[in-house]
């Protein structure tokens, strides 16, 4: 049995007096935590209250109230004439040693599992983080032009309610509900849909939607088209679903849809993943002549047509093209989205469009790992549709979206004219350029990191066949815009 004078504890059991919780209830806490980490182990002997109090530098009493509690609790039994030991609370079994060994890494918490699971590589975030002043992104919005003021307060307004109480319920659904039937006029209003709440689905986000999709319609082997130049997020999770990634080219006119007749037979295709109204990452617009054929031929092929319609928000010029979800009448389009992409993080959602048999199923799947959502901003969202805020707040967005467009679109033509191609896209918060083969765009990122302009991996596209970028333009003001060309162009010069 180890001697309580070789138990360091000292080195496990920190106080701190500044927080509430009782001194006492600390040196318990931390003794019940070295006793399940088997660093403290069971049969050892304590030293006396009074020797332990010296060396914890705290009040006699203090360690008896602490010996008293972990005694009620079963993790101490004192013997007379004998001394206080470590017991099982189960069995009152009293193994013999103290792992002296590992006593210095109590304060640690373990490094690694003590078992094996599965690995993925498929999942590897390519994302990655910088301390720069001055980020380009693949297309993202600016948070300072969202009234995160007024939204914040909208969402306190509705927490105090009385209603909201029951509303949070974990079985109610009246907030969710009513979120659903505005979000689905809204989506009627300015998408041509014809949908009821039934037919929506609300998710967190565009990757939640397509998780769930994937984990419901999706076997191992199933081939999945994708365009020659695809959204990564989306093809590691069909990958990691089972599915066989193929990709198709894709031109001015987006996917070609000729490829998948000359090369797939009816009931080959499980599935296609698209962008049509501006695709990821190269922006271009899928043409009316080629969404219908691509419609016609899903029901003839019987495969499935996931619409991602990320950036239909952000639109700059009046546009004649809907949804492909808006002319489907056979059942074959999943369409999915996000809403409020312009407001503040926290206020975003995504969203899944789908024939009511598909929902039913989806719905599981949502239950499972997000039942509850979260209903008070769902509630806030619904009022916004509902009282016409989300509109006045696009239409001020959207002015200032174009406005940066146009500048960016000027600063890239003075600095980098004769090494970038680009066409100024007419919606997204995202250009294409395609540059001179001869620069390398990593050296040229690298360069730029070390001057405070960031440029991630994740929105360069060289190799062999492209030369190319996708540059969002949404989230810099005019000075960043100008001071990251200066940046770039610098770095050009002397690469």
């Amino acid at each position: 049995m180890s001697s309580p004078a070789n138990i360091p504890f000292i080195s496990f059991i920190i106080i701190d007096k500044s927080i509430k919780t009782a001194v006492y209830v600390q040196i318990a806490q931390q003794m019940i935590n070295a006793i399940q980490r088997g660093y403290l182990m069971i049969g050892s002997k304590l030293p006396g209250s009074r020797k332990l109090s010296e060396e914890l530098d705290v009040h006699r009493q203090t360690v008896i109230a602490a010996f008293q509690e972990l005694e009620s609790q079963g993790w101490l039994e004192t013997i007379p004439n004998k001394g206080t030991y470590v017991i099982n609370r189960i069995n009152n079994t009293k193994p013999s040693r103290i792992h002296s060994n590992k006593i210095d890494l109590l304060a640690q918490y373990p490094q690694k599992t003590g078992f094996n699971f599965k690995r993925s590589f498929i999942l590897d975030s390519p994302f990655q983080d910088s301390t720069c002043s001055i980020t380009w992104t693949d297309g993202t919005p600016d948070i300072r032009l969202s009234s995160v003021y007024n939204l914040s307060s909208m969402y306190s307004a509705s927490m105090k309610r009385k209603q909201m109480q029951r509303k949070m319920e974990h079985h109610a659904f009246e907030g969710k509900n009513f979120f659903r039937e505005q979000l689905s006029n809204y989506l009627n209003l300015t998408r041509g849909l014809h949908i009821s709440s039934k037919n929506l689905l609300v998710t967190r986000s565009t990757e939640m939607s397509l998780y769930l999709i994937s984990k419901l319609i999706l076997n191992i082997g199933d081939k999945v088209l994708v365009a020659n130049l695809s959204f990564f997020s989306a093809n590691m999770i069909f990958q990691k679903a089972g599915a066989k990634i193929l990709s198709i080219p894709i031109d001015n006119e987006g996917i070609s849809v000729q490829y998948i007749k000359d090369h797939f037979k009816p009931g080959e295709i499980r599935m296609i993943y698209i962008t049509p109204h501006y695709h990821y990452p190269t922006t271009v617009t899928l043409s009316a002549g080629r969404r219908l054929e691509l419609l016609e031929l899903a029901s003839q092929y019987k495969f499935i047509i996931l619409e991602d319609d990320y950036d239909f928000e952000f639109q700059y010029e009046p546009s004649a093209l809907l949804p492909l979800a808006s002319a489907d009448l056979d059942g074959m389009v999943i369409y999915v989205g996000t809403f409020g992409k312009s407001l503040a993080p926290g206020f975003r959602t995504g969203f899944i469009v789908a024939p009511e048999n598909l929902m039913v199923e989806l719905r599981k799947y949502l239950g499972i790992i997000d039942r509850q959502g979260d209903v008070v901003m769902e509630q806030v969202l619904g009022e916004m549709i509902d009282e016409g805020t989300i509109f006045r707040h696009l239409k001020k967005s959207l002015k200032e979206y174009r406005q940066r467009r146009d500048h960016f679109c000027e600063l890239m033509e003075a600095n980098l004219s004769g090494l970038v191609k680009f066409e100024k896209p007419k919606g997204g918060l995202a250009i294409w350029t395609k540059w001179d083969s001869s620069i390398s765009l990593l050296k040229i990122s690298k360069l730029c990191l070390d001057k405070g302009l960031f440029i991630p991996q994740t929105i360069l596209y060289q190799n062999k066949n492209h030369s190319s970028m996708r540059i969002g333009f949404g989230h810099l003001n005019e000075e960043e815009m100008e001071k990251s060309f200066q940046i770039i162009k610098s770095c050009i010069n002397h690469s």
